[in-house]
């Protein structure tokens, strides 16, 4: 770990030692279930990146500059801070993977129904975020 403080963003105190470890923890194991988001079909990465990018800009500017610019995971980083954009085949596995989850739970468990209900709200909200967020950088006509 890096025995820099991070430097604090404005109106911001340098965070205590504590906390600056637990977050670089933290961020190394977003970082790996990232990774393993990679090869397993069923787990995201980017929203994994995401949050281990949020850790390290917090405890260790070293591990965030490396994760930012990293060749892999960096550039869907990029876009998201740059233009909070989703590509459209993470928009589409993800909103499938919630479809097939639902399926599932209503199909094949005996889940009870404040469960199904809450489930499906979930997936609800979260669906309508993704589906709401840009999938390609929009190019403003200013004629």
């Amino acid at each position: 770990m890096s025995h820099e403080s991070p430097a604090p963003a404005d109106g911001e105190k340098t965070p205590p030692c504590w906390r600056r470890a637990l977050l670089f923890g933290l961020g190394w194991f977003f970082f790996g279930l990232g990774v393993l988001g990679v090869f397993l079909p069923v787990l995201p990465t980017t929203p994994f990146m995401l949050l281990a990018l949020w850790c390290f800009a917090r405890s260790s500017p070293r591990f965030h500059h490396w994760l930012f610019t990293h060749r892999l995971f960096g550039p869907p980083l990029q876009r998201w801070q740059q233009h909070g954009l989703i590509p459209l085949p993470a928009k589409l596995v993800a909103v499938g993977a919630m479809s097939l989850s639902m399926i599932y739970v209503v199909g094949f468990t005996q889940a009870p129904w404040i469960a199904i209900a809450s489930m499906g709200l979930i997936c609800l909200i979260g669906a309508g975020y993704i589906l709401s967020r840009p999938h390609r950088i929009r190019i403003s006509d200013d004629s």
